[in-house]
């Protein structure tokens, strides 16, 4: 069974910086595509950013220049760094991850994280 597990969400100031984290864990093969999104209260869950296996990112116009994602293959692990944090950034925060387990290729999620910008 794939599991992904998230860390990293708090309280921060507008303005401040926080590090998401997400592991793949379980029974699987390969790891494609790793990413986080968000989804904010009376709003549509959105994609932040992605990262595929080669390396190549995407950004959501909102976040670039501000919010960083990266991968640790080894770990099966995807990070985002989320500097200068907004209001509008407050959300819960979803990792995402194209897996290949015993049912073939699956599309699998973490259980969310909370982002709260506040002063």
């Amino acid at each position: 069974q794939v599991q992904l597990v998230e860390s990293g969400g708090g309280l921060v100031q507008p303005g401040g910086s926080l590090r998401l984290s997400c592991a793949a864990s379980g029974s699987f093969g390969s790891v494609n595509a790793m990413g986080w999104y968000r989804q904010a209260p009376g709003k549509q869950r959105e994609l932040v950013a992605a990262v595929i296996s080669g390396g190549v990112t995407t950004y959501a116009d909102s976040v670039k220049g501000r919010f960083t994602i990266s991968r640790d293959n080894a770990k099966n692990t995807v990070y985002l760094q989320m500097n200068s944090l907004k209001q509008e950034d407050a959300a819960v925060y979803y990792c995402n991850a194209k897996i290949f387990a015993r049912a073939g290729w699956g599309d699998y999620w973490g259980q969310g994280t909370q982002v709260t910008v506040s002063s």
